[in-house]
């Protein structure tokens, strides 16, 4: 059996033991570890290459638990999951099933990148293998530093500095010690070690991957874009827009794609920074777009063609994914650059550049000839156009989440709600529910504390 399947089947029968410790029965999922330590530089990077896991298993209780769609009656009735009910309606607790869900995949990646990280550490680096060995190492520190925040957006607090250094943040395991008691982190440690791990990253990775699949430097520099988004700081996420957006600028003209096709945008298309999808239980098949959110879209915007698919009884499913099927995209790519340092632009009143990026958004997605360019607006509408354009564009990608928590912080009270079984559900602006119940077996097991309700 090769190196690959050994450590992928050390990963995955110690998923459930990941933040748990002191149960005698997982010791020997460490002696086992040590029998198949990979040794060389080739061995690290095809445990980063086993896609299946590494970019296929992102988290999506975020998605599931934002306003991207709405389900009916049946289709909630269908969804077999009593779990994913319970997120669809922000229920206070009871969100995950016990062993393998969101958060086990999640800390999975992290067990895989400080698996590289420690054994790594043996291999001497010298002038003939310096380039991949700092590839491979930071491509772990990416793919730690991506897992680390996908689970803080899902299970921690909106990120405020007044308060950062005492919230609860996420447990921070940085070793591959499947009986290391887990504890938590505030939030200011969390988001110190996200941004370190993604800096350090970008130090050692090349500009442009083999393949999209594997981080970059375009990658790194977009993720800590997003990172500094979320958090507030548009100094910092515009310096990293423009970092990425040096490397790789290109955009999809939407006038060449087939409005008719199943799925019109292809995986690994031409904007993709980073190729990486939901875990596919959270196929959007079932989903339907909000109907406001459809009416928004102009008919010269190809969008509204290419995002959405009709029923047949008025209302719209998505086939506009940037996976080239039904699985939501959960990567990086440029169109969510532009978007990003648009709205940096605006916020920092470099209102003349934060037009030109929406307008060559735009001019890329209407039909041609019809899109007017955006000129002498005001700061306010220049952003509620930018925010409403990020909505529109940047659909079930499992950033709405995100966007909905941020704002909210800045004032933009806005309040989810779902209508099932004759009950009218709702989530206010800056609720405790935002930060979603951590797993109930790993709190029971590690005697960590649970987000507080």
């Amino acid at each position: 059996m090769s190196v690959l399947k050994n450590i992928n089947n050390i990963i995955v029968c110690g998923l459930c033991i990941l933040l748990l410790s002191g149960c005698k029965k997982y010791l020997d999922a460490k002696s086992d570890k040590s029998l198949v330590t990979p040794s060389s530089l080739a061995d690290l990077q095809s445990i980063l290459d086993y896609y299946f896991w590494v970019n296929q298993r992102d988290p999506g209780a975020g998605l599931l638990s934002s306003e991207d769609y709405y389900l009916s009656q049946s289709d909630f009735d269908g969804l077999g999951s009593l779990y994913n009910q319970n997120l669809y309606i922000w229920n206070p607790s009871n969100l995950f099933a016990s062993g393998t869900n969101d958060w086990s995949r999640a800390y999975d990646n992290v067990y895989r990148a400080n698996t590289i990280l420690e054994n790594i550490s043996s291999i001497p680096i010298d002038t003939e293998n310096n380039v991949e060995w700092n590839n491979v190492y930071g491509q772990a520190l990416f793919l730690r530093a991506k897992a680390f925040f996908q689970i803080a957006v899902i299970w921690a607090k909106v990120f405020d500095s007044s308060t950062a250094s005492t919230d609860l943040g996420i447990p921070l395991r940085l070793k591959s010690d499947f009986n290391e008691i887990s504890t938590r982190s505030t939030l200011q440690e969390t988001y110190d070690q996200i941004i370190a791990d993604a800096k350090s990253a970008t130090e050692k990775l090349p500009d442009i991957p083999l393949h999209v699949l594997r981080s970059s430097k375009m990658a790194s520099n977009g993720l800590l874009a997003r990172i500094y988004l979320s958090l507030g700081n548009y100094d910092s996420c515009l310096y990293y827009c423009q970092a990425a957006l040096a490397i790789k600028s290109e955009l999809l003209d939407y006038n060449e794609l087939s409005q008719t096709a199943t799925y019109p945008i292809a995986n690994f298309n031409k904007e993709v920074m980073y190729g990486a999808q939901i875990t596919s239980s959270y196929s959007v098949t079932s989903k339907q777009v909000d109907s406001s959110l459809y009416k928004s879209y102009d008919d010269n915007d190809l969008r509204k063609a290419i995002f959405f698919r009709s029923k047949g009884n008025g209302s719209y499913s998505f086939k506009g994914g940037y996976t080239g099927s039904s699985t939501p995209f959960s990567g990086i790519a440029t169109d969510e650059m532009y978007l990003m340092r648009a709205e940096c632009n605006a916020r920092l009143n470099q209102l003349q550049k934060s037009m030109d990026d929406l307008n060559n958004l735009l001019s890329k997605r209407w039909k041609t000839g019809t899109f007017i360019p955006y000129n002498n607006l005001s700061k306010d509408t220049l952003l509620y156009i930018i925010l409403l354009e990020r909505r529109k564009e940047l659909l079930f990608r499992d950033i709405r989440w995100l966007d909905i928590k941020r704002l909210n912080r800045n004032g933009d009270n806005i309040i989810l709600t779902r209508f099932i079984n004759d009950k009218l559900y709702s989530l206010s602006a800056n609720d405790l529910r935002y930060a979603l119940a951590i797993p109930e077996d790993v709190i029971q097991l590690s005697g960590m504390p649970q987000n507080p309700r």
